[in-house]
């Protein structure tokens, strides 16, 4: 008998260094972008060069004297694995900066990781209950670098108005992160892979995640949305990560930090659905979704307004 085989589907459509594959019948529908795109509301540019560069000569960026390295702080080892893998577990992360492409140090130095891209072999599969997924088809070590949660960037009220505009049955793919950076200094990023995106768009929620999120900056003030292992991951599971910025054991927190946080969600959450949490990662997990951008990501060491917003 003749068994005929699919053949392979690369999602990316040879974007990516590495074919994302693809499990199904019918292939979504959107522009697949390995990288963040300028959107509506965005006045910068993402693809502009805006940091300014070391001098470094070398195969790899020295500690002590390279300029991004000193300004910044060394983010990862060697081999490209993330340091201080703990700091995310208390409510909060550093900020990552690359070398980028006025730096004159070679494109394999220790400190250019997530703008190598992706190096992992990735699938899209179909789910039993909660659509498409994304699961690993090798093992990823504690620390490594896995894909891009990359989209159109653009503002608030663009994305509030996307938003109340989406349908009950709809999905809704947009991602913030809030930054505090200094007494009173907050930067928002909104990211919208729902048209233009990349790999990352199909990744789950889970209560209980594998993966969490730090925003990296390369060559951009607009950081890259970075997803990391945040624990050893097997080979055929599914790859997922908390949608209001935690990871690792920690279960939601039902109360904001801050009674201006508090403020902020009650006046953004207006008009918003709720939508039910079919991760099944374990009983505590919430009655359902608040259809508001998420997750906050503080940075340095401002605990996350940790209230139950959700994407999904």
């Amino acid at each position: 008998m003749n068994v005929s085989v699919r053949p392979a589907v690369d999602l990316s459509s040879g974007l990516e260094d590495v074919p994302v594959l693809f499990e199904g019948l019918t292939l979504p529908t959107f522009q697949y972008s390995p990288d963040n795109v300028q959107g509506p509301g965005c006045t910068v540019d993402p693809s502009e060069v805006t940091l300014p560069g070391c001098s470094c000569l070398s195969h790899s960026c020295p500690t002590e004297s390279c300029s991004c390295l000193q300004t910044h702080g060394q983010a990862y080892n060697c081999t490209g694995t993330l340091l201080e893998l703990s700091r995310t577990d208390f409510g909060y992360c550093s900020p990552v900066f690359e070398c980028n492409a006025l730096c004159t140090c070679s494109d394999t130095c220790s400190n250019r990781v997530v703008q190598r891209g992706l190096r992992l072999k990735l699938e899209v599969f179909n789910t039993c209950n909660r659509g498409w997924g994304v699961r690993t088809l090798e093992e990823i070590p504690h620390g490594t670098f896995v894909c891009e949660y990359a989209g159109e960037v653009i503002s608030f009220g663009e994305a509030r108005r996307r938003q109340l505009g989406q349908r009950s049955e709809e999905n809704n793919y947009i991602i913030a992160v809030r930054e505090h950076a200094g007494t009173g200094s907050i930067t928002e990023t909104f990211v919208d892979p729902a048209q233009v995106g990349n790999v990352g768009r199909f990744l789950n929620h889970s209560c209980l995640p594998n993966l969490f999120m730090l925003p990296v900056r390369v060559h951009s003030v607009i950081p890259r949305l970075a997803l990391f292992a945040g624990r050893d991951i097997d080979a055929q599971e599914e790859l997922t990560f908390d949608y209001s910025g935690g990871h690792t054991s920690q279960n939601p927190v039902e109360l904001l930090s801050t009674q201006s946080d508090a403020d902020v969600q009650a006046s953004r959450t207006d008009g918003l659905q709720r939508k039910a949490c079919h991760c099944g990662a374990n009983k505590t997990c919430p009655a359902g979704f608040t259809a508001i951008i998420s997750p906050w990501h503080n940075v340095p060491g401002i605990p996350m307004a940790t209230g139950c917003v959700y994407r999904r």
